[in-house]
């Protein structure tokens, strides 16, 4: 795993919850542990990781993730072994 994707990671288990990551860092950082991304209708983007399957909304205008979105994510991490 890159350093980049360590900081992502780190941002992702931070109390308390950041809401200035960028879902991009976040997309490298699933794609890293083995993740397939599918773009779907609209914004969202169905994430296949731990045989498992989640859609996400992918933030706009801006870049950062709703700190929804970030706990989300670091819960279905830390239910899955991926700690910090």
């Amino acid at each position: 795993m890159k350093n980049k994707h360590i900081k992502t990671l780190r941002s992702l288990f931070a109390h308390p919850i950041s809401g200035n990551i960028k879902w991009s860092d976040i997309e490298a950082l699933l794609l890293s542990l083995g993740a397939e991304i599918e773009e779907r209708a609209g914004s969202r983007v169905a994430v296949f990781l731990f045989d498992e399957m989640y859609v996400f909304h992918r933030p706009h205008p801006t870049p950062n993730t709703d700190k929804g979105a970030v706990a989300a994510v670091r819960d279905w991490l830390k239910r899955n072994g991926v700690t910090v």
